[in-house]
């Protein structure tokens, strides 16, 4: 069974949301130093790399990670490649029979930006009518390659509301550079953080 691999790796050059706890490893305790054992901590968003948005994101009344449905992050993917530099619209989806899937992972121009460890502004995110096309064709997850599925201090934040607001899961971070477009098994868990508005996840496909 091969299995791809779209987590971001957490180090040093992974690139962070402005604002956001940027990733570090700190030793605590190191074998070279003397101590029994290596033991480190982590320093991090609930945000960072690849990762899981709940509801509460976005909506104080809404659930948090522990409340996400896993079924719904498991199962067959469709990944879709758009090549628009401006926003995934409802045009670019228009042509797409999405009438099987109700998981969707977007490829654009965004997996490019990965192995640089500056935040680069000008990623490809969802626009509204993109949000609600995909809402409105009963897709329940919706996966996006860079570490927002927003366009960069988009006023009012519509994809986040549309998407999270009907309960549709938003996959953020992958890493699609080495995926081409199709149908996958996807198997995406996100940590079991409670009252989290996100959460860190692995996620790998299998070509169905």
């Amino acid at each position: 069974m091969k299995l791809i691999d779209v987590t971001v790796p957490l180090d040093a050059d992974l690139p962070s949301y402005p604002h956001n706890t940027p990733f570090t490893l700190e030793p605590i305790k190191r074998i070279a130093r003397g101590d029994s054992s290596n033991v480190s901590t982590l320093h991090m968003s609930a945000h960072t790399g690849t990762h899981v948005d709940a509801p509460r994101h976005f909506f104080d009344a809404g659930a948090g990670t522990e409340g996400l449905a896993l079924e719904l992050l498991v199962g067959r993917a469709r990944v879709i490649e758009v090549s628009s530099r401006g926003g995934v619209a409802a045009e670019d989806l228009a042509a797409l029979d999405l009438s099987d899937d109700i998981r969707v992972l977007i490829k654009t121009s965004n997996s490019r930006l990965w192995g640089s460890p500056t935040f680069h502004e000008d990623y490809v995110g969802v626009l509204e009518s993109g949000a609600t096309h995909l809402v409105e064709h009963g897709i329940k997850v919706v996966g996006v390659d860079y570490l927002s599925v927003e366009k960069f201090h988009n006023p009012g934040a519509p994809a986040h509301h549309i998407l999270l607001g009907a309960g549709t899961i938003v996959i953020e971070g992958l890493d699609l550079r080495g995926v081409e477009a199709g149908v996958y098994d996807m198997f995406c868990l996100p940590l079991r953080i409670v009252g989290s508005d996100g959460a860190p996840a692995r996620v790998v496909l299998r070509r169905n």
